[in-house]
């Protein structure tokens, strides 16, 4: 029996969903994208499949993405691609269904959370549980946030990024931006479509953000060919675009997430402040691989800011974790499908 102890930890993000199993770890990593029939709604595909269609799709099938900043934005999508991944990585057993925990925004509202929890269970889980995206992500990288000191997150996902102080088990200030990394690709499109008159789609401006995007100007300036539609001509066009560029794009981004961070700061108690002087912050997600993120950080707070050692998985592998101590973790922290 105790081979067949199904705990998953799931990440539902806004770009992807990532599931860490009990026992084996990270088990899939997939495009939060689910691809439908329109007219009978039916599911033609699901993740990395469905996100291949996005913009490629005839009339009759469309690509969704059903989470928005961090959040259900399609309750009914979101429970068929929770159902699909639920079944690829535990099969299709009516008996061992798994118990989930289940990460969301620190921001979200009751009934967004509530939402979150009614997913999983539809999707076929036995018992489902709730923690919040920073807590998850600072278990994940290995934090002890049992102990009485100050510790900082900062978890920079695709649709929000969650800033976080922790002690004693228990969220003391936190800050949720909807504001994170796709953010990002869309300031990119938007600024070469003004500079360059030129059209680009989500792929390249996140291959832009990629290749040399940075939070810091770079001494020596990175560059790579991109190509889009001339808004003029209507036809295809290359251009060179240059990593000041990209940084110029996404500066607004950039401002409010470390104006998040220092509101959180100006809000931390003067004991837990010193400890995170003295450990530094943590930054997590896929959005903290931003080149030179850390960098910026450590010079606009004067702390030292660290790149969690796997950014992209570790608010899941926190999740996992939290069913091993389910028991010993407060009420407050992980919260139970009633």
């Amino acid at each position: 029996m105790l081979g067949m102890d199904r705990s998953l930890g799931i990440d539902l993000g806004t770009v992807s969903v990532i599931i860490y199993m009990k026992g084996k770890g990270i088990v899939l990593q997939e495009p939060s994208v689910v691809s439908i029939f329109q007219d009978s709604g039916k599911v033609m595909a699901v993740g990395e499949e469905a996100k291949s269609m996005i913009g490629k799709t005839p009339g009759n099938i469309v690509a969704i993405q059903p989470m928005k900043s961090g959040v259900i934005a399609d309750y009914e999508i979101t429970e068929k691609m929770l159902s699909y991944f639920i079944r690829k990585v535990c099969g299709n057993s009516k008996v061992f269904r798994p118990q989930v925990v289940i990460c969301v925004p620190s921001g979200g509202t009751e009934v967004e959370k509530r939402a979150a929890l009614e997913a999983a269970m539809q999707a076929g889980a036995r018992k489902a549980y709730l923690i919040e995206e920073p807590m998850a992500a600072a278990i994940g990288v290995g934090l002890d946030i049992s102990e009485p000191y100050g510790n900082m997150i900062i978890d920079i996902g695709g649709g929000t990024a969650d800033i976080a102080v922790i002690s004693l088990g228990g969220i003391v200030v936190s800050e949720s931006l909807r504001v994170a990394s796709n953010d990002f690709d869309e300031e990119i499109i938007k600024y070469i479509k003004n500079k360059y008159n030129l059209m680009i789609g989500e792929k390249t401006a996140e291959t832009l953000k990629i290749e040399i995007g940075t939070a810091v100007e770079l001494e020596e300036e990175l560059f790579t060919e991109i190509r889009g539609r001339d808004l003029i001509s209507g036809l295809p066009k290359s251009i060179s675009v240059g990593s000041n560029e990209v940084l110029k794009a996404i500066s607004p981004s950039l401002k409010m997430i470390i104006e998040g961070v220092t509101a959180v700061l100006e809000k931390t108690p003067p004991e837990l402040a010193a400890d995170i002087v003295d450990k530094g912050i943590i930054i997590t997600g896929g959005g903290a691989l931003l080149r030179n993120f850390d960098r910026l950080l450590t010079e606009v707070t004067g702390i030292p800011t660290y790149l969690a050692e796997d950014p992209i998985s570790s608010v899941a592998v926190g999740a996992g974790k939290v069913l091993d101590n389910i028991h010993i973790l407060k009420s407050g922290l992980v919260r139970t499908y009633k």
